[in-house]
């Protein structure tokens, strides 16, 4: 067989429409030069030296922001946060800075931006990149990070935003209903 597609564009992304995400907006840069993205494409990578995998479309208007930051924040949206998933993902022509407009934002180690009351905020400094075709493959080590378990995720399926009620992990339970994990320093 050559490298021909076997398949059409729009049969892959019939087929990902059947793939539930969480989903997670992708912060990164500062003051006016902040941007961001939603995305569904959001991974554990590895517990050994805490680390997630993101991708990102290279002609994404996020992208040289995060080669010349070299650190971003996974904001896992909680159930009741759409609209962050909306502006982030250009409903409304919002761009760059104007996309933070309408939600609370903090820093915690790198100085990307947190969501407050994310699922979970994921503080990453970019360790490695791999490019295929249209796209970039993002190596984040979690520098800092915060749980919030009072909410369910937000969820993408079939083109549209869904919610799952709170479970809550029995071994992740603190006296507060948000625990902060952050790093001796």
């Amino acid at each position: 067989m050559g490298d021909e597609a076997l398949i059409s564009d729009a049969e892959f992304r019939l087929s990902m429409r059947h793939l539930a995400g969480a989903v997670s907006v992708i912060t990164v840069g500062d003051g006016q030069d902040r941007t961001g993205f939603t995305a569904t494409s959001v991974s554990s990578f590895s517990a050994d030296r805490p680390s997630v995998i993101v991708s990102i479309n290279r002609t994404s208007s996020s992208w040289p922001a995060l080669q010349r930051y070299g650190c971003f924040c996974v904001n896992v949206l909680a159930a009741d946060q759409q609209h962050v998933a909306q502006s982030f993902s250009g409903i409304g022509r919002r761009k760059g800075a104007e996309r933070y407009e309408g939600a609370g934002w903090y820093r915690l180690r790198t100085g990307a931006a947190a969501l407050e009351n994310a699922l979970t905020v994921l503080d990453c400094k970019l360790e490695t990149t791999f490019h295929h075709h249209s796209h970039a493959i993002l190596i984040g080590h979690i520098c800092a990070m915060e749980i919030r378990r009072d909410i369910g995720p937000l969820l993408y399926w079939q083109g549209g935003y869904h919610d799952l009620p709170a479970a809550i992990d029995e071994r992740c339970l603190e006296p507060d209903d948000f625990r902060s994990v952050r790093p001796k320093i």
